[in-house]
This record gives C-alpha cells, sequence and structure tokens, in this order.
C-alpha cells in the first residue's frame, strides 16, 4: 500500500476523517513553506498538498492568485517546489500531493516531472487543469513509478465524465463543492457536497476528499459528514498572509489547522 493508502485505510479505521491542507509553496518563501509545512503537520493535518505558484491559477480565487504572485516575486517554481518536498521528506512519513496546472509541467517535461517528484517523496499529482482525455505520456509516466493521479470531480460532473476521470486515478478523487473557484461557499453548498462525495466513493469504490470554500471548522465537518476527508486551502492562505512574520505565520497556521483537526476528529465514520 501507498502512503496515501495508508492514511486513508488507518482514518476509516479509526472512523476518523483525513485532514489534505493545501500550501502555495514560496510563500512567503520557500524555506518559510517547508516550516509551515511541518507545523500543519504537528498541528493534525494528514496529508499535504504542495502547490506549485503558477501565473494564471484559473480555478483559484483572489486569496490563492495573491499567494502565487507573491510567491513567483519570491524565486519559487516547480523546480523549488519539488525541491521543498525533498526537504519536508526528510522530516515526516506523511503523504504529499504536487498540485498545480499543465502549463509549467508541459514545459519541464512530463516523464522528467515524474521522475523529479518520485525521487523528492512526492505520493501523488494533482493538475487542475488537465482533463481525463489528455496527458497520456504523464499518466503512463505517473502509473509505471507508482505516483498516484488525483482528479478534480465538479458538481456538473455527468457520469461519463465521473467514469473517464476515475479510470486511471488512484489515491483519491478531490469533490470541488462549487461550480466557481477556490474561496468561501455557503454551508448548504458544503452539505450537498459531502452527500455527493459519499455517492461518489460508493459508485467508484475510491476515497473522496471535499475541497474548495471550506474556511472554518463548521464547514470542515459538514463537508466531511458523508466523505473520507476535506482539503482546506484558501483559509491557510489566508492564514499565512495575515501573518508579519514567520512566527506569526506559524502559528496562524498551527491555531487553524488544530482546529479543523478537533472538528473532524468529532464526526464519525461514513
Amino acid at each position: 500500500m501507498s502512503r496515501l493508502d495508508d492514511v486513508f485505510a488507518a482514518k476509516k479505521a479509526a472512523g476518523k476523517k483525513v485532514l489534505v491542507v493545501y500550501l502555495c509553496v514560496g510563500d512567503p518563501s520557500v524555506r518559510a513553506s517547508v516550516e509551515l509545512a511541518m507545523a500543519a503537520i504537528e498541528a493534525g493535518a494528514d496529508v499535504i498538498e504542495l502547490g506549485v505558484p503558477f501565473s494564471d491559477p484559473t480555478a483559484d480565487g483572489p486569496a490563492i492568485a495573491r499567494a502565487s504572485e507573491r510567491a513567483i516575486r519570491a524565486g519559487s517554481s516547480l523546480t523549488k517546489t519539488i525541491e521543498a518536498a525533498a526537504r519536508i521528506r526528510e522530516k515526516t512519513d506523511r503523504p504529499l500531493v504536487l498540485f498545480g496546472y499543465y502549463n509549467p509541467i508541459y514545459i519541464f517535461g512530463e516523464r522528467r516531472v515524474v521522475a523529479e517528484a518520485k525521487k523528492a517523496g512526492i505520493d501523488a499529482l494533482l493538475v487542475v487543469d488537465l482533463p481525463p482525455e489528455e496527458g497520456t505520456q504523464l499518466r503512463d509516466a505517473a502509473a509505471e513509478a507508482k505516483v498516484a493521479m488525483i482528479p478534480l470531480i465538479t458538481p456538473t460532473s455527468g457520469p461519463d465524465r465521473v467514469e473517464a476521470a476515475a479510470a486511471r486515478a488512484s489515491g483519491f478523487l478531490y469533490y470541488v463543492s462549487v461550480t466557481g473557484v477556490t474561496g468561501p461557499a455557503a454551508e448548504h453548498a458544503l452539505a450537498q457536497a459531502s452527500l455527493q462525495a459519499g455517492a461518489l466513493g460508493r459508485t467508484t469504490q475510491m476515497p473522496v476528499v471535499v475541497g474548495f470554500g471550506i474556511d472554518s471548522a463548521k464547514k470542515a465537518k459538514l463537508a466531511a459528514a458523508n466523505a473520507d476527508g476535506v482539503v482546506v486551502g484558501t483559509a491557510v492562505v489566508k492564514a499565512i498572509e495575515a501573518g508579519s512574520d514567520d512566527s506569526t505565520r506559524i502559528s496562524n497556521v498551527r491555531a487553524l489547522v488544530g482546529g479543523l483537526r478537533a472538528a473532524l476528529d468529532g464526526v464519525g465514520g461514513s
């Protein structure tokens, strides 16, 4: 079993939910991102998504777009994100997901990015704008290297699209709670997304996490009720943005992730 498989199996056996935390690597610096990732893990994150900063993050709302801009100005990139992953891997066995857009991967080289990711200890790739019909070389390389490919599935994905997305997926499925970009979502939308994620898990027999719009412990609990876990990104990015120095940023992330962990641990098994 992979590290991702182990985490989902262990949480399910314990009747708990998986907490995935997103960081934009390089915001405010690559070194700080490594420290922030470790702070999130120590506070209860089960999986870390390492966001590759990109100049045109079409799936992301204003907060993550600002983080990408700051990270790029600080010199971060796909290469720097993989280097950060290697440093994090030296400190922890928690699963790491490389989260980004296809353009930097294409330029870097699909097989090369898989090889470098594997070497760094990255467990999975999540390419936001790569439809299931595309990226055969990337998917083949990932399968050969046993690096999971995680698809995004949205409320507008019909049965055929879900089947196509899940066909070569591994690790888990990421269910997008809203038809829009990252940022706050209404509680009723998250409750509905949780129900849809639960149905998706039964259909595909794969773990499903709900992401987009989860910016509080209450919303995390709602979204996780019928899913295997949740992804929290914008709230983490905002907590980092609100800090005036690295010590404050780390404290902010610890407090946020600790609150999310406590809320999720109060959710029974699905």
